[in-house]
């Protein structure tokens, strides 16, 4: 079913023609992720609260809503199947999960800002005390009570401070999701209280096969190369990618860091393309894009145990965030942060 027939609530990272996670009966790799907490649901092991952390757009968010839909299918542990199941939108729990209207769940992410119409930058501690009046509500038959935070890198300090308390006290069968695109962001308090469970980026064909789910089929090409190389296994970002001419703005950010000196010209240029009036979500594909490379290098350096440019590079990821961020929330201009941010990642490559 679509969104449109669903009336799905909105969000601040949704793509048009993809499919919310709260409304996606489609997952595609993770197979060992689904059979642990299938298992772990109906030996009444589950951790009180999860943490699934790794890249944006691989599955994390889809497969929270699927194993609500799961436990509040199946409130009985011990009855439950011991794969999750598949959603079916048109019949309880999901399509009131998907709509937002399930009285023993909650979705908690970034709000609307009543004054601008847009969403906020974050989550904040009005969002997070949400948590507070919805769990002392009684559950209507006893069944699981279900939190997703979406994504929990988003809240600012008050709010993580405020879910803390909860996460140290929780209800009885109560399920706390916190999805984390960015874990160092975290609290580490709140960490040490979340099982931690690691999301890979997918598979080509895995990735190839989910892009063909939401109708954006790739025929085979030099193109698709491309694409595939570009995405690091997302299926947000290759979204994004062939929708919003993200492709082409990453082999930009390829040729302007591959050559020995900075492009000045080159870099101008693409500064001034995403600093249009409509190149919003232009803009933000660059960022990730950057942000992602940083992020791949870190990674790099450590597996290969050289710890002073990984620490190196990790410092730039946290500057980077941060300073994307703040130039966000303060209107910043964007042709600036642009050339700013590239002229650094070139200075630290070379």
């Amino acid at each position: 079913m679509s969104d449109a027939i669903l009336d799905v609530p909105a969000t601040h990272d949704a793509i048009d023609g993809v499919p919310a996670p709260s409304a996606n009966p489609a997952l595609f790799g993770h197979a060992a992720i689904r059979a642990f907490l299938a298992q772990a649901y109906q030996s009444g092991q589950m951790h009180h609260a999860l943490l699934l952390e790794g890249p944006q757009g691989v599955g994390k968010a889809t497969l929270a809503f699927h194993l609500a839909g799961h436990m509040l299918k199946y409130p009985a542990e011990r009855e439950a199947p011991l794969t999750l199941a598949e959603p079916d939108y048109g019949v309880a729990p999901y399509r009131q999960i998907a709509s937002g209207t399930h009285l023993a769940m909650l979705h908690i992410s970034r709000p609307v800002d009543a004054k601008t119409g847009k969403f906020k930058t974050g989550i904040t501690v009005d969002e997070v005390r949400r948590v507070t009046h919805f769990l002392n509500r009684t559950s209507h038959d006893g069944s699981w009570r279900i939190v997703i935070v979406d994504p929990a890198d988003d809240m600012n300090r008050n709010a993580a401070n405020a879910l803390l308390k909860t996460l140290e006290e929780p209800p009885q069968r109560t399920l706390f999701i916190l999805i984390s695109h960015s874990s160092g962001r975290l609290l580490p308090t709140i960490r040490s209280r979340c099982q931690s469970i690691r999301f890979d980026s997918l598979e080509r064909q895995d990735l190839l096969s989910a892009l063909a789910a939401i109708n954006l089929d790739t025929e085979q090409s030099a193109e698709t190369d491309s694409l595939i190389a570009h995405a690091d296994g997302s299926v947000r970002k290759a979204a994004l990618l062939l929708a919003f001419g993200g492709l082409e703005i990453s082999e930009t950010v390829d040729a302007v860091l591959s050559k020995p000196t900075f492009d000045v010209p080159k870099a101008h240029a693409l500064a001034t393309a995403l600093s249009g009036r409509d190149a919003e979500i232009q803009y933000d594909l660059f960022l990730e894009d950057l942000l992602a490379r940083i992020a791949g290098k870190a990674r790099l350096s450590a597996e290969q145990g050289d710890v002073m440019q990984a620490n190196r590079w990790s410092n730039l990821w946290n500057d980077m965030q941060s300073e994307a961020r703040d130039a966000a929330a303060f209107n910043l201009d964007r042709k600036q942060t642009v050339l700013i941010f590239l002229e650094r990642m070139h200075r630290t490559l070379g």
